[in-house]
């Protein structure tokens, strides 16, 4: 479009501009309206995704999805499977071992939470988180809109806007702007935060299909099939099986969707090496039944990378998801990794913005965020065994650092310890320290603060002494 023919720029000023809409950009919003601080959301696609992506959503993530009320409704769109591998020669054989990838099956889950992991492709999840969002009165989404630069001064950050349907050029001024944008975040490379790691760990083929699976696998529902032996060096870093050659690896990605993935050696071979008719042989060879019916949705390229932003801040401006980190499917990780971060930075972008906080609060969020980003970066990217972890390793990643659950009796039911928590903070004691309730009820803050008596069980429980306090963050 010719300079002349782009509408005149209007100005707009917004608390948080958040450039992405996937789970990041989501989570940092919902999690900022729920904090009653309004946002614009822009995403450059024309709508939300269709693609699922990935497909685990760990228990620490649905907790938080839980304390919004969508648990039931990503349910809803979720695949009743057993959240692990099964590993198997095809997909309708009966013989196979399990192979755990880190998550509670739902005993375990039943034992440490309110909630558990849920199978559930990613474009239903953002459908949910979307639709849940636009609830919000204080929050804006704009798609086909993308960044075309930033500048930061003193107070905050001047972004200009395109809106791709209109042609018309928006000036937004935000306090802060969250790049939520993904792997090659227009906003970390215009601020010139540079990315460390290797960019390609491996190439893969995935395909996105559907086909009535389910009546090949019988009782054997889990989340991941890896049809085939597995050759010496292993399938997506998966620990080897046998010698003969790998036929791949089967995801379930909700009623009758798969995806198929392939893995290729750099170099050696490109997504039109598989045309439709070898593709449809090798999944009906993997699912062990040559007359299978099945048609193919979409095929592409994949590359595994392990990077890690430099730093995860610059003056006003956050990274975000797979802006500031980019983790291998390998574990499910990489979304999960950007719900929490969206979660985290959401809540302390509002208590700043509500003078509830210091500076010093949004430092925390790269201090309290790289750890657990750079732990699941590097278990992704490891040759063999990045794949498989007990339910018990997992969770010590998933669940580190929250406060224990445990159950409450209640008027209405039952409530978890983690239902107590406020937007603000919360302090727990027992029935004998009744003294630190008169304290908390003294002090002058700006902050919120809740206060619970909890009986001599549930204060063990939750960790806390006899006549003890614990104070609790979001």
């Amino acid at each position: 479009m010719a300079s002349e023919e782009v509408p005149r720029a209007e100005t707009h000023d917004v608390p948080v501009l958040i450039v992405g809409a996937g789970p990041a950009g989501l989570t940092t919003a919902i999690t900022l309206a729920h904090q009653g601080i309004g946002s614009l959301l822009i995403e450059r696609r024309s709508d939300a995704s269709d693609h699922p992506r990935a497909t685990v959503i760990s228990t620490r993530s649905m907790e938080l999805f839980r304390s919004w009320g969508l648990e039931s409704r990503i349910h809803a769109g979720s695949v009743d499977v057993t959240p692990a591998a099964w590993r198997t020669v095809t997909l309708a054989s009966a013989e196979g071992s399990v192979m755990p990838v880190g998550l509670p099956d739902r005993a375990q889950a039943a034992a440490i939470s309110p909630t558990g992991p849920a199978w559930a492709p990613q474009d239903h999840l953002e459908s949910v988180l979307l639709t849940h969002l636009k609830t919000h009165r204080n929050i804006r989404i704009r798609y086909r809109t993308e960044l075309m630069a930033l500048h930061q001064d003193h107070d905050g950050v001047r972004a200009t806007l395109h809106d791709q349907a209109s042609g018309a050029v928006t000036t937004v001024e935000a306090r802060f702007v969250v790049a939520a944008d993904g792997a090659h975040s227009m906003v970390r490379n215009t601020v010139g935060i540079p990315m460390h790691g290797p960019d390609r760990v491996r190439e893969s083929l995935l395909a996105l299909f559907v086909a009535p699976l389910w009546d090949v696998v019988g009782e054997h529902r889990y989340g991941i099939y890896l049809a085939g032996q597995v050759e010496a060096e292993g399938l997506f870093g998966m620990p080897a099986t046998g010698q003969t050659k790998a036929e791949g690896v089967f995801i379930a990605a909700g009623g009758d969707r798969w995806m198929y993935g392939r893995d290729w050696e750099p170099g050696r071979e490109r997504v039109a090496d598989y045309p439709a008719d070898r593709l449809i042989r090798l999944i009906q060879l993997g699912a062990g039944v040559p007359a299978l019916t099945l048609q193919i949705l979409r095929v592409g390229g994949f590359t595994f990378a392990a990077q890690l932003a430099e730093r995860f801040r610059d003056r006003h401006v956050f990274l975000a998801g797979d802006a500031a980190h980019r983790i291998t499917p390998i574990g499910g990780l990489g979304m999960n990794t950007a719900i929490h971060d969206g979660y985290d930075l959401g809540w302390k972008l509002a208590w700043t913005l509500k003078g509830w906080a210091g500076p010093a609060l949004l430092d925390s969020y790269e201090t309290e965020r790289r750890p657990i980003a750079e732990a699941n970066l590097a278990r992704s990217a490891q040759e063999n065994g990045g794949f498989e972890r007990t339910a018990a390793q997992g969770l010590a990643i998933d669940l580190r650092g929250r406060l224990p659950h445990t159950w409450l009796p209640a008027a209405d039911g039952p409530v978890s310890s983690l239902d107590l928590l406020g937007p603000g903070l919360t302090l727990l004691t027992d029935r004998t320290g009744q003294d630190w309730l008169t304290a908390a009820s003294a002090v002058g803050t700006p902050v919120p603060l809740a206060s619970h008596a909890l009986d001599a069980a549930t204060a063990t429980a939750v960790g806390i002494e006899p006549g003890a306090a614990l104070l609790v963050r979001p």
